[in-house]
């Protein structure tokens, strides 16, 4: 019987590493290797590729070190090149002995660029595994430019396997290493290799140049491929190579195959690896994007309302997330409803009434409205401070050349004022230093700042409004809208604190 499982092997800080300006320290490439094969529960994963450099060496020694002592040794892979024994001297002191060996899997790519023929490159590769295997290595193989070789090429390619399968090559990879497949296409070309090769177990790394990287791998697995190459965020070259999150999900809810993998991890291996690489992923990207499960349109917060008519079951609990109904322009009386519902915020119906029609007007000026907002717009509404405990009442940052800038703040808490003055290394920074200084005294905690953006509409001049997006330490994300980013940035931290301190 075919197998039940698709392993996935994850080349997120390998692959994944050749996006343009990503670069992950050795921390950070340990650190991920770790969350993904303990936590997310991914099978294997390629880490680096063999002969890059002293500190890529140490890099790998130092994941082959903990690998070892929390029995993952075999799970840790690494590119290897066809070049008798320099890629395996390379790693001997390494530790790691599973390699993914790269051979030209097109003919245009043997001659043109290794100026040989099949039958010299197989030569090349018959003496570097063996190589391999006398040192003590387990080798896959890499068929470099695959796509392009069965689909111009096919008789090469046939040659190139049929030595293959016989050689003890543990797995077989089959990339698209340029992104050229398509569902169809991938579909015929795998199901033909898997039936000409029954007893061989093939893998497939897809790329994303045309955006079709999941459909192909779920193709794949349906033509009888054991593993499937991924990367966190869909990390990659060009365009990236298929997303882990993605696949998994499709896996799950479109074969009878399942994966290792803890869907309710994902979101988290996602925010790590946007923190080291830089690259944040768009809000609509399917599974993990921020506006996945927010739901715009007032007619589907009816609707679910009603009988969770615009619920499929790709829901946001699977991924440790939550549904939400967006504030806007398209809101209805269903959408804000269920806001209001969820905090715990009783209005009349004529307040309810004016309230959408703030909403909307705040969307017709492309300004984004929360359920975090609500009980700022509700005091607003009411013409009180309600829903504030805590106001900054003024705040002066003087900032000049040759000298710290400096904040001297005055702040409103439960009914008492209080000032004080600090420096910082910014703006903003000298804010915090002073706000901190009061924390004491006022017997509050300030959440840790982790990641903050700074949005500015396209085509905008000095005037134009930004917006400061701020992600802290506690979960929360708070934004706030001026013409100055450090004034945004005060009036996002002033939020977070009344979200703490509610009455």
């Amino acid at each position: 019987m075919p197998t039940t499982k698709i392993d996935i092997v994850d080349t997120t800080v390998r692959d994944g590493e050749q996006t343009s300006g990503v670069a992950f320290k050795a921390e950070e490439k340990l650190v991920i290797v770790r969350r993904l094969l303990e936590e997310v529960g991914v099978n294997r994963c390629e880490v680096s590729s063999a002969k890059v450099s002293p500190e890529e060496q140490h890099s790998l020694t130092n994941i082959m070190s903990w690998a070892q002592d929390a029995g993952y040794q075999d799970n840790i892979e690494v590119l290897s090149f066809t070049d008798y024994n320099k890629s395996i001297d390379w790693l001997k002191p390494t530790g790691c002995r599973h390699i993914n060996l790269l051979t030209k899997g097109s003919e245009r790519h043997c001659t043109m660029q290794l100026k040989k023929s099949l039958d010299e490159h197989l030569s090349d590769v018959k003496r570097t595994l063996q190589y391999a295997k006398d040192n003590g290595f387990v080798a896959n193989v890499y068929l470099e430019d695959w796509s392009n070789g069965i689909k111009h090429s096919p008789d090469y390619v046939w040659k190139m396997l049929d030595t293959y399968t016989n050689l003890g090559f543990e797995r077989i990879i089959l990339p698209d290493t340029l992104g050229v497949l398509n569902p169809f296409d991938t579909f015929e070309l795998i199901s033909a290799t898997t039936s000409r090769y029954p007893e061989q177990e093939f893998e497939f790394h897809a790329h994303n140049d045309y955006g079709m990287a999941v459909a192909n791998s779920l193709a794949a697995v349906k033509a009888g491929i054991k593993a499937l190459h991924t990367t966190v965020n869909g990390l990659g070259e060009r365009t990236g190579n298929v997303d882990l999150a993605q696949i998994v999900a499709a896996i799950n809810d479109h074969t009878d195959y399942q994966t290792t993998v803890d869907e309710s991890k994902l979101k988290d291996i996602s925010i790590l690896v946007e923190t080291f690489s830089g690259k944040r992923i768009a809000p609509n990207m399917p599974i993990l994007g921020k506006d996945v499960f927010t739901q715009t349109a007032g007619i589907h917060a009816d609707g679910d309302k009603k009988g969770n008519l615009y619920v499929s079951k790709l829901t946001p609990d699977r991924f440790a997330r939550t549904r939400d109904y967006a504030l806007g322009k398209l809101s209805g009386k269903a959408s804000l409803d269920m806001n209001l519902a969820k905090l715990g915020i009783d209005l009349n119906d004529d307040q309810k009434h004016k309230l959408l029609e703030k909403i909307v007007e705040l969307g017709d000026l492309k300004k984004k409205v929360t359920a975090e907002d609500l009980p700022f717009l509700v005091s607003d509404l009411l013409g009180g401070h309600r829903f504030k405990t805590f106001r900054i009442l003024g705040c002066v940052i003087s900032t000049s050349m040759g000298m710290k800038p400096s904040a001297n703040i005055k702040v409103e808490y439960k009914g008492k004022i209080w000032e004080e003055v600090s420096n910082g290394s910014g703006g903003y920074d000298a804010f915090m230093n002073a706000l901190r200084k009061l924390s004491g005294k006022m017997n509050i905690s300030i959440p840790r700042l982790i990641d903050f953006e700074i949005t500015i509409p396209p085509g905008g001049n000095s005037n134009s409004l930004v917006e400061a997006s701020i992600k802290w330490d506690n979960g929360m994300v708070t934004h706030a809208v001026s013409s100055d980013q450090v004034k945004a940035a005060i009036k996002a931290t002033e939020r977070v604190l009344n979200l703490i301190y509610k009455e």
